[in-house]
Parts: structure tokens; C-alpha cells; sequence
């Protein structure tokens, strides 16, 4: 497993939130050739994912790990490196009409789902009628009573009353969108999804799944790699440890590079160490992960990476 050079500086992540955001502090690494990915971030949690399923993800961690596959329809994304401007995300363009109670997004063209199926308007109406149909959904989604697809690029969502904050509520790692392969029905009228390996459009895909941890690898398909938005990394190893002494003793070891969950006197006891630091009081890594942005919910992976990497 790589891991950054000697006791390099850390980050903790609280499980409060993981909605604020932070980016690492110093000059950022030079960047390699373009679209390269390499390294391993280890991310150390209370236990692993119970449902990946990103409209049913319970707890933070839940949700970033979901996060990671799955991508909700807004949001902006940036390079890793430092290097260049933020990126919408599956929805290039949100507009409202009708006093906002009316919403039209256009979708990114040429996006594909990691079963290799197309992200289109009729992809997407699978979703937003799942999200009518269960509970969840209706908690995230107030007031949506109908949806169509004018055309293949576009999709129209109407609320039996103005809805001023969709843009927030598409952010929510929570809506990520799935491939109708993946759900049954695919309709998606009242639909569960019924595989998570290669149902999402997201930087990384499911590797692998055992009591011992999770491994996410970079999806090489990925549509950000023609932006040159990553993933900077090779994988994401998400490592179960129970104990929040457990979680901060992999921290100093440079065993993981983010903790989750780590209540306040873990937070306090990470704070006297020179070596670890805190972001916000909610995401913390070690100093050599780079380019984490999370301006709400789970965040996105793709834009880290590592400064250093030395041998194990």
C-alpha cells in the first residue's frame, strides 16, 4: 500500500459533516503529464458502507463512499493540480421559468454510465421518477410533480410551487444519478437499485468488496478526463477501524491519509499533535493530499492527490 513520506502532515475528517470544504495549504505539486493518475488514498472509517446506493446512503461516510461512483446532476468540479478553471458537472446548464417552479437543465453530451449505457434525458427521467416514487426522494426533493424530456439533451422539472433552491437540492451526493440497468424496474417507478458495481457515471468505479475494506479504482472511461479533471488517483482504499483512537493512530502512521468520524476529543487530541491539522473542525487529511473540494455534501474525490509518495 503507498504511503506519503515519513509522518506527513494531516487532515482529520469529523463525522459531523462532510459538507464544508477545504483545499490543501502550500505551493501544489508540479502536475505530471495530462490525465496521468497515480497513488492510493487510504481513508480510514468507523465501519465500511452499508449501502451504497447513493439515495439511501445513511451516514457521512455512506455518503462519500457512494459519492465517489455516483454523481449528482449539479455541481462544479475542479482540475487536480491547481491547474485551471472549476467544470459543471452531468447538468451544463440549469435555468428556471415559471417563477422558478419550473426548471430546465441541459445535460453534458457524450457522458456514459460504467455499464457503458448513454446518460441521456430518458436515463435521467428514470431517476427523477424514482425520486417521485420513494420516500427518500420526496424528502429531497419537495413539491416535484412531473418531469419530461423535450429533447434527448434536455430535461424539464416541474414543483406545484417556485423552488428557488434546486440548485442545491440537484447537489445533494444523495441524488446521484444511477443507470436504469441497475435499477428494477428501470422505469424507475418506485425502483431499488439492484447492482452498485459500474451503475454510475463517477471518476471511480467498485473494485472490490470484503469485511476488509472497499478499493474504488479511477474509471478510466470517466467523461471529466477530457476536461482534464482527473482522477489525480489511482484508487481510494476505504479501511474499517472501529475505535476513534484506532482512526487517529492511522493518521500518524501515514496508514491512511483521512479519518472520518472522529468526535470532538479525537479532534482535540489531533490538534496538539504539529503534524496533524483540522480544516473547518469537519475534513482533515494529512498536508500531503492536495485539491480537495467540497463546497456541499460528500465531496468528490477526482481533484486529489498526493505530493508525496514514497515507498512502503
Amino acid at each position: 500500500m503507498p504511503r506519503t513520506g515519513a509522518r506527513a502532515l494531516a487532515a482529520l475528517v469529523a463525522a459531523a459533516s462532510l459538507a464544508a470544504g477545504c483545499g490543501g495549504t502550500g505551493e501544489p505539486a508540479a502536475a505530471p503529464a495530462a490525465g496521468a493518475s497515480r497513488g492510493t488514498l487510504v481513508i480510514a472509517v468507523p465501519r465500511l458502507a452499508g449501502e451504497l446506493d447513493p439515495l439511501l446512503a445513511a451516514s457521512p461516510w455512506d455518503a462519500l463512499v457512494a459519492r465517489q461512483a455516483f454523481e449528482p446532476l449539479v455541481e462544479r468540479l475542479w482540475p487536480p493540480y491547481g491547474q485551471g478553471a472549476p467544470e459543471p458537472g452531468l447538468a451544463r446548464r440549469l435555468s428556471a421559468a415559471r417563477g422558478q417552479a419550473e426548471w430546465r437543465l441541459r445535460l453534458r453530451p457524450g457522458v456514459r454510465f460504467q455499464d457503458g449505457s448513454l446518460l441521456s434525458a430518458g436515463a435521467v427521467l428514470a431517476n427523477v421518477r424514482r425520486w417521485q416514487t420513494t420516500a427518500a426522494g420526496q424528502r429531497l426533493l419537495p413539491g416535484l410533480v412531473a418531469a419530461d424530456a423535450p429533447r434527448p439533451d434536455v430535461v424539464r422539472l416541474f414543483f406545484s410551487r417556485p423552488q428557488p433552491a434546486l440548485p442545491r437540492l440537484l447537489a445533494s451526493p444523495r441524488l446521484g444519478v444511477v443507470s436504469p440497468r441497475a435499477l428494477s424496474p428501470r422505469s424507475g417507478e418506485a425502483a431499488r437499485l439492484v447492482r452498485a458495481e459500474n451503475a454510475g457515471t463517477g471518476p471511480f468505479e467498485l473494485r472490490e468488496r470484503s469485511a476488509s475494506g472497499l478499493v474504488l479504482a479511477a474509471n478510466a472511461g470517466w467523461w471529466g478526463r477530457r476536461e482534464r479533471l482527473g482522477p489525480a488517483l489511482d484508487q481510494i482504499q476505504v479501511r474499517p477501524a472501529p475505535s476513534p483512537r484506532e482512526r487517529l493512530a492511522l493518521l500518524r502512521s501515514g496508514e491512511a491519509q483521512v479519518a472520518v468520524g472522529l468526535p470532538p476529543g479525537a479532534l482535540r487530541d489531533a490538534l496538539r499533535d504539529p503534524l496533524l491539522t483540522t480544516a473547518r473542525g469537519a475534513i482533515a487529511l494529512e498536508r500531503s493530499v492536495r485539491g480537495l473540494h467540497a463546497p456541499s455534501g460528500a465531496p468528490s474525490l477526482a481533484s486529489v492527490w498526493l505530493t508525496r509518495i514514497g515507498a512502503g
